[in-house]
């Protein structure tokens, strides 16, 4: 491992993953109003990750002029906050940010919060991971807390939430960042945490503290929190049957959810036999099922009154104007929600019976053709001009080599513009394969921009259905290419990605890529050699450099 000078004040920048709540400029304002100085100086920048779904206008976050730092954005497609926080980390590194704090779009930063991050990360040996700050969570002081204001509440006492969690930037790419196997916000963090610790460094408490409060949610929002027992199910799968003593994670009500199904399946059972053995006029078999299916509704019934009375003693009493409308809700979704985690328990142990360990194994890279396998030649139908980069051929056999599938994704609107045919692309793309052997996958998007298809990049379609053809999984690919738009697709699909920065790469797209390579050569080396596609390597692996814009180009 290698570590930066402790003696020295440590950097350090943001990732904050939104969804867009309003929240997210109420935190960069108070991030803005921090007492900054020489011995506390503020974050080299903030990444704001767009996690919303589909095509949406950008999110516009502004701070004031007088910060010496500034906010960007970049999209995370609705792929959950494991997924964006790699994205954002892997964009804030390339400031050279040996520290990334990640801070949820909904928190507050009070005042002194930069103040004590510095202290905290000052404090931090080499052996030091990570650091915690510490959350507090506004609660009714008129009243008792409802069951939602209460579950916010436990994030007091959570370990390692990345509410407010500042990992070393050399811990993150040692691990390769969050498992974005975990879809939402609910134990991606212990499982990061757990695999840090693992490589050997240690996770502490800071003394900083931010301020969560409570936000609005509607009354089934319980109920729709069980989908995080597949992710349970996951982190069984990944670290063991006793994974939530060493996560310090607390034991949950799992067991009684499923004698509480039991004991429903015991009644619904027993009076489906009764009326079956009735109608053929077995009456003792009919009165041994009817006393198994009274036993079962008495169980259910009991425990589902438990449960019920479990969520409602610590809630509003009788009296306040809470307490009916909180009894409404308890006693609705403790009905329900024994079976919703039941099931999606079940589902989470089905969809990871198979799953290994983070990152996934590449194995399949996918590559842009034009200015990234051949020249960009502008709406090119000649095969005789097509002329491959350096490296390119070198590439290619490298990853075949290694036993990898190969695939071409590439936008040709040429076709939608009628300004080539679809024979023309073919006859150009054969020449590439002749070049440079068969690939088991091509697909090329045939359409203009306007024609707002599902297969031009950025949209992923063609990136999905090259892993189809090619039999792996999104999350198995890595594309290559050498602008924004490669970067964006591959990202949306659940695949990762290499930008190869070439004259016509724009620099907020260098900036916005999680990986950046020199040349095609050395993004493949890199993939080869970290397995990743997000870490560079050797001879022209992952770069900050822009190379010069000559020209705008013609961008598919």
């Amino acid at each position: 491992m290698t570590y930066t000078d402790p003696a020295a004040t440590p950097t350090w920048a943001v990732v904050v993953p939104s969804v867009g709540r309003p929240s997210l400029q109420w935190l960069l304002d108070t991030l803005a109003a921090q007492d900054l100085g020489v011995q506390a100086p503020g974050p080299l920048e903030v990444v704001v990750v767009d996690d919303r779904r589909g095509d949406v206008a950008p999110l516009e976050p502004t701070v004031p002029e007088t910060v010496a730092w500034s906010v960007r954005t970049v999209r995370g497609h609705g792929r959950g906050p494991a997924a964006a926080r790699n994205r954002g980390w892997r964009a804030a590194r390339r400031s050279g940010a040996e520290w990334i704090v990640f801070l949820d779009d909904d928190v507050e930063l009070p005042a002194g919060w930069a103040r004590r991050l510095a202290a905290d990360l000052a404090a931090c040996g080499p052996e030091i991971g990570a650091t915690q700050g510490r959350i507090d969570v506004p609660l009714p002081a008129h009243r008792r807390p409802t069951d939602w204001e209460r579950n916010t509440a436990s994030l007091e006492a959570a370990d390692w939430a990345t509410a407010d969690m500042a990992y070393r930037t050399v811990a993150l790419e040692a691990v390769s960042g969050f498992d974005e196997r975990f879809p939402r916000a609910y134990r991606e963090d212990a499982d990061l945490a757990l695999r840090v610790r693992r490589a050997g460094w240690n996770l502490v408490r800071g003394q900083r503290r931010i301020t969560h409060p409570v936000r609005p949610a509607d009354d089934l929002v319980s109920l729709r929190v069980q989908a995080g027992n597949a992710d349970d199910a996951l982190m069984r799968r990944l670290h063991g049957p006793g994974w939530r003593a060493v996560a310090e994670a607390p034991p949950g009500g799992f067991r009684w959810h499923v004698a509480t199904c039991a004991a429903l399946g015991t009644a619904a059972a027993g009076a489906g036999t009764a009326l079956g053995a009735a109608a053929l006029g077995h009456r003792p078999a009919a009165r041994g099922a009817l006393v198994a299916a009274g036993a079962g509704a008495a169980a259910w019934t009991w425990l589902t009154a438990r449960f019920v009375a479990l969520r409602v003693a610590p809630g509003p009493r009788p009296g306040d104007p809470e307490f009916v409308p909180e009894l409404s809700r308890m006693v609705r979704t403790s009905v329900t929600i024994p079976a919703a985690a039941v099931r999606h328990r079940v589902r989470g142990w089905w969809r990871h019976r198979d799953t290994g360990p983070w990152p996934v194994p590449v194995r399949a890279v996918l590559f842009d053709r034009d200015g990234t396998l051949v020249h960009d030649v502008p709406y090119n139908g000649d095969p005789a001009k097509v002329e491959l980069v350096p490296g390119a051929a070198a590439a290619v056999a490298a990853v075949r080599a290694a036993g990898l599938a190969v695939g071409v994704v590439s936008n040709q609107s040429g076709i939608g513009r009628g300004l080539l045919t679809r024979a023309q692309v073919d006859a150009v793309n054969a020449r590439v394969a002749e070049l440079l052997g068969p690939f088991g996958s091509w697909q090329l998007c045939p359409h203009a921009p306007e024609g707002n298809c599902a297969c031009r990049k950025p949209r992923p379609g063609m990136v999905l259905a090259a892993a189809e053809e090619l039999g792996v999984d999104p999350s198995q690919c890595v594309l290559i290419g050498d602008i924004g738009a490669d970067v964006e697709a591959a990202q949306a699909a659940g695949a990762r990605s290499v930008l190869v920065a070439t004259p016509v790469t724009r620099p907020e797209e260098v900036a916005a890529a999680p990986a950046v390579a020199a040349t095609l050569l050395g993004a493949v080396r890199s993939v080869l050699a970290g397995g990743d596609g997000e870490s560079g390597g050797g001879d022209g692996g992952a770069t900050s450099e822009v190379p010069a814009a000559e020209t705008a180009g013609v961008r598919g």
